[in-house]
């Protein structure tokens, strides 16, 4: 495995290599760990407590109605499920924030495959704490021809079931790194979504999701194309996590 000097530099060569994007994901992790023991720690420890208390046990299964949602863009503009559903089915990522490089990792992997999605008359839409002004940078690093909307203070997220504190440990070292939740949410919970897709119909039923309190994993593109195509297909979906 390659070694880099920083893990800006790993980001920059991972996203500019070809690959599905659990490889991607995983090779970030892979670099992590070598860069940035301490963190990575942090984020093991986080996942066991997670997954421990089956976070994101309660969040809409399949064949539930998606709760739905009204919030700006990073033009200011407000969209809702029901516009997004209005034509056809939608995606919806739910993310962390443009600081996390996995949901980074995992926005380039949609946008690369939004041309697939569109063949199928699929909308996507990521959603996630983080105040315009910081969605603005994600959208000068690669244009997600998406919306990305801002929930603010983890509102929709709470709804969901997804919603959960970071701890001690993560919030000190996070700020060791000059990050701080407080500037990219506009308040001082340090809260944070468990990642998750979910595909929802025109009837706005989940018809597949994924959810793992393993952030570092996410929905790989040809299970969101299988997803959408049993859907158009027989109009229910198998996919499930």
């Amino acid at each position: 495995m390659k070694r880099f000097t920083n893990l800006a530099e790993a980001y920059a060569e991972i996203c500019a290599t070809p690959a599905p994007m659990q490889a991607r994901l995983e090779a970030y992790a892979s670099q992590l760990r070598h860069l940035n023991a301490p963190l990575a720690s942090a984020y093991d420890e986080l996942v066991v407590r997670l997954s421990a208390g089956k976070a994101g046990k309660d969040a809409p299964a399949i064949g539930d109605a998606m709760p739905p949602f009204r919030a700006p863009d990073q033009n200011g503009r407000l969209v809702s499920l029901a516009d997004m559903i209005a034509d056809g089915p939608l995606i919806v990522s739910c993310n962390r924030g443009n600081w996390c490089a996995f949901c980074r990792i995992e926005l380039r992997t949609l946008t690369e495959a939004h041309e697939r999605f569109s063949s199928m008359g699929a909308r996507v839409v990521s959603i996630m704490p983080e105040r315009q002004q910081f969605v603005a940078e994600l959208v000068r690093e690669f244009a997600p021809p998406f919306p990305i909307l801002t929930d603010l203070d983890n509102s929709y997220a709470l709804e969901l079931g997804l919603t959960f504190w970071i701890g001690e440990r993560l919030t000190a070292l996070l700020r060791e790194t000059n990050l701080s939740l407080s500037d990219h949410h506009g308040n001082d919970a340090w809260f944070l979504p468990i990642p998750a897709t979910f595909v929802v119909g025109r009837d706005g039923r989940v018809k597949a999701r994924f959810i793992d309190p393993d952030f570092r994993n996410r929905m790989e593109i040809d299970d969101i194309m299988e997803a959408l195509r049993v859907y158009l297909e027989t109009g229910a979906s198998e996919w499930r996590r």
